[in-house]
């Protein structure tokens, strides 16, 4: 006899040195890495339809643009400080 699955079970899983959560419940799985929420969603009825592959690249796609836009745009460095001029430092002593 074969158990319903009625509840999420949770089990950890290493992945190229990274630990990661796959999560197995009734609606279907979620594989996040460790520590996070947000994580790649598998629903079963994609499975069984056969559009899990289509449906995993396009979320992997979307995931991943906003990524490699950061990555794009390097980030602006904070404007050199002003140096103050001899002048400038002994004035600001006298007062």
């Amino acid at each position: 006899m074969i158990t319903t699955l009625n509840h999420s079970l949770r089990r950890q899983v290493v992945i190229g040195g990274a630990l990661h959560v796959l999560t197995i419940s009734p609606t279907g799985l979620k594989l996040t890495e460790k520590g996070r929420r947000k994580g790649v969603e598998l629903a079963w009825k994609d499975l069984a339809s056969g559009d899990a592959a289509l449906a995993a690249a396009l979320n992997a796609s979307v995931r991943a643009a906003p990524r490699l836009r950061e990555r794009a745009a390097p980030r602006r460095a904070a404007p050199p400080r002003r140096r103050r001029s001899p002048r400038d430092r002994g004035a600001a002593r006298r007062s």
